[in-house]
This record gives C-alpha cells, sequence and structure tokens, in this order.
C-alpha cells in the first residue's frame, strides 16, 4: 500500500514538472502607451531598424521593436492610413488618405523627404520585394498606383474596378488585392501591370486583411461576415472557410510556424493553423482588447502588434462608442 501510494506522489510530482516545463500559449507581453490623440489603422514593422510605424490621426508615430519607447513622429500626414517600409532604398511611404498623397521619409532620421501625387483616398500600401516597387491602393478612385522608390515617380495607375483594400504579393511577380466593395481578390502583374484574374470570394462579404503563404501559393482573406476563406493564389480554388471574430480588419500569416492570425475589433485573435496545404484548423482564440482591428507580424520574434484605445461605454448600439483621450496603445502579444 505503501510502496502503492510513493509511486502515485512520483507520478503526480513527473505531470507537474512536465507541464511546468510546457511554454504557455499566445498571450499578451507588453502594453506600448504613446502620447497622442486620434483614430488609427495600418501598423508595419522595419525589422531592419527595429522600429514600428502606426498610422495615428494625422501623422505617423514610431516606436522602438525592441523596447516600446517612442522615438519619433512624421506630422502633417492628413488622413493617414498605411506605411510602406522600402528597406533597400532607406525610405518609408505614408498613404495620406484626405490628401491623395504619399509622404516619403528616411528609414533613420525619419526627415520627410518628398511628396507623392497618387489616387483618391490612399488606403493600404507596401513594398514588394520581388519587383522592388511601392504599391498604394486608392479606395476612392478604385485603383492602385505604383511608385518607383529609387526615382519617387509613379510609374501606372491600375483601374481595379471596385473599392481595394490590403495587397500581397506572391514573390515571383504577382499582386493580389482584396475589392471590398465586389468581394473578389484581383490578381495583376507587377511588371506589365495587367490584371491576369479576378478571384470571386463564395461566402465572402467585404474582404479587407489579406495574408499569404508563398511556399503553398494560399491566400488568406478576412471578411465582414467573420468569416476567413483561404484560396489557391494560382487557381482561385476555394480551400476553406473558417469562423473568425467579428470586426476583423487584418490578418498576418507566419512562414515559420505556420499559422495565420486575424484581428478581430471585438477583442479576440483568431488563431488559424495551417496543418497542409489543403488543410487549416483554428487553433485558439486569444483575448486581446475591443478596437484592436489592425496587426502586424515581427517575422524575427513571431510576436503580434495590435493597436487600440479605450471608449467610453454606450448604451446605443447604432452609435460607433466614443476614444477616450490619451489611451491609444500598442498590445504586443507573444509566447
Amino acid at each position: 500500500m505503501k510502496k502503492n501510494f510513493l509511486s502515485a506522489i512520483m507520478l503526480l510530482g513527473m505531470i507537474i514538472a512536465a507541464s511546468a516545463q510546457q511554454k504557455p500559449g499566445m498571450h499578451l507581453l507588453a502594453t506600448h502607451k504613446i502620447q497622442s490623440d486620434g483614430g488609427w489603422d495600418y501598423l508595419t514593422i522595419d525589422g531592419k531598424n527595429n522600429n514600428i510605424y502606426l498610422s495615428h490621426g494625422n501623422q505617423v508615430n514610431i516606436l522602438s521593436k525592441n523596447g516600446g519607447d517612442s522615438v519619433g513622429v512624421i506630422h502633417n500626414t492628413q488622413g493617414v492610413h498605411g506605411i510602406a517600409v522600402a528597406g533597400p532604398v532607406g525610405k518609408g511611404y505614408t498613404t495620406n488618405g484626405r490628401a491623395g498623397t504619399c509622404t516619403v521619409f528616411d528609414l533613420k532620421n525619419f526627415m520627410v523627404m518628398a511628396t507623392i501625387k497618387v489616387g483618391q483616398n490612399p488606403d493600404a500600401t507596401f513594398y514588394d520585394d520581388f519587383s522592388k516597387k511601392v504599391f498604394v491602393f486608392n479606395g476612392k478612385s478604385s485603383d492602385a498606383t505604383i511608385i518607383d522608390p529609387t526615382t519617387d515617380q509613379v510609374l501606372s495607375t491600375i483601374p481595379l474596378g471596385g473599392k481595394p483594400e490590403a495587397g500581397v504579393s506572391d514573390g515571383k511577380g504577382k499582386i493580389y488585392v482584396n475589392i471590398e466593395d465586389t468581394g473578389e481578390i484581383v490578381c495583376f502583374d507587377s511588371g506589365t501591370f495587367k490584371i491576369l484574374s479576378r478571384y470571386k470570394l463564395k461566402g465572402g462579404e467585404e474582404p479587407s486583411g489579406l495574408a499569404i503563404d508563398r511556399a503553398t501559393s494560399r491566400l488568406f482573406t478576412v471578411c465582414a461576415n467573420k468569416v476567413m476563406i483561404i484560396l489557391d493564389a494560382k487557381t482561385g480554388n476555394h480551400i476553406a472557410t473558417l469562423p473568425i471574430g467579428d470586426g476583423s480588419d487584418g490578418v498576418v500569416f507566419d512562414p515559420v510556424t505556420k499559422m495565420a492570425y486575424s484581428s478581430n475589433g471585438e477583442g479576440t485573435i483568431t488563431a488559424v493553423k495551417e496543418v497542409s496545404a489543403d488543410k487549416f484548423i483554428v487553433q485558439e482564440t486569444i483575448r486581446s482588447e475591443p478596437g484592436a482591428r489592425t496587426i502586424a507580424l515581427d517575422p524575427l520574434t513571431h510576436n503580434l502588434f495590435l493597436p487600440t484605445a479605450s471608449f467610453e461605454k454606450s448604451t446605443d448600439a447604432t452609435q460607433r462608442p466614443k476614444r477616450v483621450s490619451g489611451t491609444f496603445r500598442v498590445l504586443e502579444f507573444g509566447k
């Protein structure tokens, strides 16, 4: 009897020790406060210079990725939405929605270098490491502006046939962009600027965030009707539809961990595991904070960054709750 009791104690100790050695799942690591007011949209990570760029009101706030300290501000970016980091030429580009321009700035000292006229209400933007161009997606004029970052000249404007949201590159010469009002993804050539295909999203409404797994050619698009749709980027074939939280405006994919993360404005992050090129599962739902609807991934640490603020309580469901002044912050999640 005593022997059995001692064996049970030893077994329990082994179980506790094994549990203690297990790493916790994705959780909140830090909250980085920013002293400014106004709305926000996208944020972008510059891994080379260890900075995070955040659109906020009519300016871009810059945080140190390592310590969370504020290191600079780019002013006079009226109605800013997105920030593209063109690392090879040492420049950044903001999309100024109200002004219809892009502000060009130096990645080292944050000094403004130029202003480029683009389309109406420029929104999402990114730098394509394959074509070495900056792509700007203009919501009101329903087109894309292509910029050569070596000269800061506009190379072309591509009509897209609808209101574009986020875009991605396959790293081989093709650009994909969500079209919000037509419920589709448009693909065009980064060299010829010709539209190659249009993929209709079956069961998806008002797509916003877009990510890609270049290795398996899988597109991840998040939609207003609380679903993530996964497509074959080469054919447009539907692979999977998975439930996500409400109010998603962003999605990222980690090629190392094979995880896609949807940032949901309701206050959650939906984590989707790519088991194989044709199998995807919702692995977990992570609690974030209300308003945290956009997201950025640090490819080195695999941490997630989401901006938000506090809101006043309201009993009127038809009205957007008011932000509490001085509460803007960035949430950092990791393991």
